[in-house]
C-alpha cells in the first residue's frame, strides 16, 4: 500500500470523500457533522493524502494546521473494501509522522460519539489519543468526541 499526497481531482477519490459525508448525514444531526467538503478539503491548511493498494483507493485522511504546534486530522475514511485490513491504521502512522516532521506539539481530533464510531475511537485510542474538552473552534456536543494526543 502507498500514501500519496492527493489534489482531490480524481472520481474515486471525489466519491469517498463523497461517501464519507453522506456516512456522517446518517449518523449525526446536521449541526453536529464536522466532515469537511471537497472544496474546504483543498484549503492551503489542510494536506489530504489517499492510500492506494495498486489501482485500488484503500482509504483516505487529511492534516489540518491549527497553528504551528498543533494539528488536527480530518477525513479519515477507508473504502468498504479495505475494512479492517490495517488501511486506517496505517494512514493514521502517515499522519503521526507528517505532524512530527512539522514540529506539532499535540495533535487533536473531532470523531462521533455514536456507535458507529467505536472503532474509529479503538483505533485513536490504540495509537495514543485520550480524550479531552473541545478543542479549537468546537463547542460542548453529546453526538462529538473530543481526543488529544500531546
Amino acid at each position: 500500500m502507498i500514501i500519496v499526497k492527493d489534489d482531490l481531482s480524481r472520481r474515486e477519490v471525489i466519491a469517498l470523500v463523497n461517501e464519507h459525508l453522506q456516512g456522517m448525514t446518517l449518523q449525526s444531526p446536521p449541526e453536529s457533522i464536522h466532515a469537511l467538503k471537497l472544496d474546504e478539503l483543498r484549503k492551503p491548511e489542510i494536506t489530504f493524502w489517499t492510500a492506494w493498494e495498486g489501482n485500488e483507493l484503500a482509504g483516505c485522511g487529511a492534516l489540518k494546521e491549527l497553528n504551528p504546534l498543533h494539528g488536527e486530522i480530518k477525513s479519515m475514511r477507508t473504502s468498504s473494501a479495505y475494512l479492517r485490513k490495517g488501511t486506517a491504521r496505517k494512514i493514521l502512522t502517515h499522519i503521526l509522522e507528517e505532524a512530527k516532521l512539522r514540529g506539532y506539539r499535540r495533535l487533536s481530533l473531532e470523531t462521533g460519539s455514536q456507535e458507529a464510531f467505536i472503532p474509529a475511537r479503538r483505533l485513536y485510542e490504540s495509537a495514543g489519543f485520550q480524550y479531552c474538552p473541545p478543542f479549537a473552534d468546537y463547542i460542548e456536543d453529546p453526538n462529538s468526541v473530543f481526543m488529544t494526543k500531546d
